[in-house]
């Protein structure tokens, strides 16, 4: 949708294809000034943060600080992860403007370079990789065995304190 060629040598990662698409939506129908996305985008988060925190991925320091406060308000535990321009260069494709995926090696990150391509200038933006989080083997304080609900409070605060600040 927004005009970019991908490159596609992983089928089974199609939901960020989708997910770079209902960004561009968004942006382009309702001009948000903030665009902050949930996702169950990568099992590679599993891996680093296991099923104790979402990851968190924003080139917005502020932000970050932001999500981080009403992570911690919540017990929606973030844990903030790197972006940088080495590895969005493992995006890069020979043949499109990207790769669907990088190498296995930070695979949460190259994911959310990934993401971060669609996001259009002036527009704050973070990502939450909240695979490990959504599903829970036992009950935990805010949530009953099975799907946890996990973002729903977070954001919830986030919006509150943004509203109030």
């Amino acid at each position: 949708m927004s005009g970019q060629t991908v490159e596609v040598i992983n089928t089974d990662a199609e939901g960020r294809l989708v997910l770079a698409d209902a960004i561009t939506y968004t942006q382009k129908t309702f001009k948000p000034k903030i665009v902050i996305d949930l996702a169950t985008l990568t099992g590679a988060i599993l891996v680093s943060l296991g099923h104790e925190f979402g990851g968190l991925f924003s080139p917005d320091d502020e932000l970050a600080e932001d999500l981080l406060a009403a992570a911690d308000a919540t017990g929606d535990k973030l844990w903030r992860q790197p972006l940088a321009e080495s590895f969005d260069r493992l995006i890069d494709s020979q043949i499109a403007d990207m790769k669907n995926v990088g190498p296995r090696e930070g695979g949460s990150i190259t994911a959310a370079q990934f993401i971060m391509r669609f996001v259009d200038d002036g527009v704050r933006w973070a990502h939450l990789d909240i695979a490990g989080m959504v599903w829970s083997d036992k009950a935990g304080t805010t949530y009953e065995k099975g799907a946890t609900g996990f973002g729903v409070r977070l954001l919830d605060a986030f919006v509150e304190s943004t509203l109030q600040g």
